[in-house]
């Protein structure tokens, strides 16, 4: 019985693991291989020979990886391939590649006078996922069913953020990264207000809510 079990889960991961989530696992993979790339060119600005192929290589995982988010999610919708462990996988990933990212680029210089992110941008970032992340914990808790349509400041939230990063390892602008860093955090904030105003809403009107 417990073989049959067994068995049964793993047919079900594996018919789990589509196209799709395949190419969200491809995405994964490459946080881990920027990182190193970033870090590694950093280094060589810090020597005073930057290695320019290698920002450029960095640069093309990045892209690469960030391309993938879109293209793993037309496909698990044009060919019906959304699985519940495409759902778990696929935010992890992007979570994992965006805060790799800004640490990275905020803790390493991508160019002379401290060309890079500043510290407090990635620390910002951490405490909007951590406060949206704990607003959804206590509605779980209290028992209240927890549906949050995305919030169009989110999306522009991930896109500011993006450019900031883009800005950094271009470098094609002149000016400092912290401009778009400053835009980038207005829709931060914008947006965790507006995730945890609708978490309340949810706690006030919810039937279920213990409150």
């Amino acid at each position: 019985m417990k073989f049959r079990v067994s068995q049964a889960h793993r047919l079900c991961f594996i018919q789990g693991v589509t196209l799709a989530s395949k190419i969200t696992l491809l995405r994964l993979l490459l946080v881990p291989v920027f990182g190193y790339l970033a870090v590694r060119y950093g280094h060589s600005v810090d020597a005073g020979n930057a290695s320019e192929s290698t920002r450029w290589a960095a640069l093309a995982v990045f892209v690469t990886a960030s391309a993938s988010d879109g293209l793993d999610g037309w496909i698990a919708r044009r060919f019906n391939q959304k699985s519940k462990f495409g759902a778990f996988i696929d935010p992890i990933a992007d979570k994992s590649l965006l805060l790799t990212a800004v640490i990275t680029l905020s803790l390493v210089d991508w160019g002379p006078d401290g060309w890079r992110l500043p510290i407090w941008f990635p620390m910002l970032l951490i405490l909007r996922d951590c406060v949206i992340l704990g607003g959804i914990t206590i509605l779980y808790f209290l028992r209240s069913r927890v549906k949050i349509a995305p919030h169009w400041s989110g999306k522009v939230c991930t896109v500011t953020q993006m450019f900031a990063i883009g800005w950094v390892m271009l470098k094609v602008v002149p000016f400092s990264p912290i401009y778009p860093c400053l835009v980038a955090a207005v829709f931060t904030v914008w947006s965790t207000v507006a995730y945890v105003r609708r978490g309340i809403e949810i706690l006030r009107t919810d039937p279920t809510s213990a409150a």
